[in-house]
């Protein structure tokens, strides 16, 4: 049954890109993600009283805490510049660049955590790395303010990579110890307070009530999908192997990319469809190392 979990979980993550630029079309990205973080933390909770792993929480040591802490924060300011780069540009070159953070987590990995790199992993990275770069080369035929557009989302796309990066390295630091459902919950929990911090410094609570039904519609739904995505996630990593159910985890980005032909009609170039197929050759050699 993990394999269909470990699908569900693909699945769900690919269509919260989707669910999510159809609800920041006219809403503001740091309101959307705070309001959609209610909801993913909602989920996350509700898998802590599932497991029955609530009463862990009094024995988290300060060490561990800390390392939660900083995972959730580095979480949200992924979150809010994932989100951002979605409402400024096409999600076919937005996610491949989130994605490519799986790169520079095995870079830290190395560093930090002392892995190894093996010669599959380096020919992985480098797979990635060449279809991430051949996925978002702009077309020619792109007006001068789409470039200067593109900037930004890159900037903004390239900050959540790094900022996942660090989540991943400082979660696993984190949970050394804690049951996974457990500091999921506790990290969204700093994520939702992060998000609504950001809104209200900004000045931006006053937009919530211009959110047009159908917008806060698809921001909820996309959070629902979230936490559908992590359930089927962390039940797949029950009863499966890590090592097969990340790299399926990570080909959200099939799906993602599909619907996003489907629903805004983004056509990949034959460069894009080649970096695509570097992307996900790299992301299965991973799951065979």
């Amino acid at each position: 049954m993990w394999v269909f979990y470990a699908i569900g979980s693909s699945f769900f993550a690919g269509i919260t890109a989707i669910l999510a630029k159809c609800g920041i079309r006219k809403t503001d990205s740091d309101v959307a993600t705070a309001l959609r973080t209610v909801v993913v933390l909602a989920f996350s909770w509700l898998m802590v009283l599932i497991t029955g792993t609530g009463a862990g929480i009094t024995q988290i040591s300060g060490k561990t805490l800390l390392f939660l802490v900083l995972s959730g924060v580095a979480t949200g300011a992924s979150w809010l510049c994932y989100f951002h780069a979605l409402q400024k540009g096409d999600i076919n070159k937005v996610v491949p660049i989130d994605k490519s953070s799986t790169i520079l987590t095995i870079v830290l990995a190395l560093i930090f955590l002392h892995e190894g790199l093996s010669f599959g992993k380096s020919v992985s990275v480098v797979l990635i790395g060449m279809g991430t770069m051949l996925m978002i080369t702009k077309k020619e035929d792109k007006p001068e303010e789409k470039k200067e557009n593109s900037k930004e989302w890159m900037i903004y796309a390239l900050l959540s990579a790094v900022f996942a990066s660090l989540t991943a390295i400082l979660g696993k630091v984190g949970i050394e110890g804690v049951d996974s459902n457990l500091g999921t919950a506790i990290r969204t929990t700093i994520v939702l307070l992060m998000a609504w911090m950001m809104v209200f410094v900004t000045g931006k609570y006053h937009q919530m009530k211009k959110i047009e039904k159908k917008e806060m519609g698809f921001i909820v739904t996309s959070g629902l999908a979230t936490g559908v995505s992590w359930m089927c996630y962390y039940r797949a990593l029950q009863e499966g192997p890590a090592s097969v159910i990340v790299p399926i985890d990570k080909l959200s980005i099939l799906i993602t990319i599909a619907f996003s032909w489907i629903v805004f009609h983004e056509k990949l170039t034959k460069k894009a469809a080649i970096g695509l197929g570097g992307i996900v050759a790299g992301t299965f050699l991973l799951a065979i190392l």
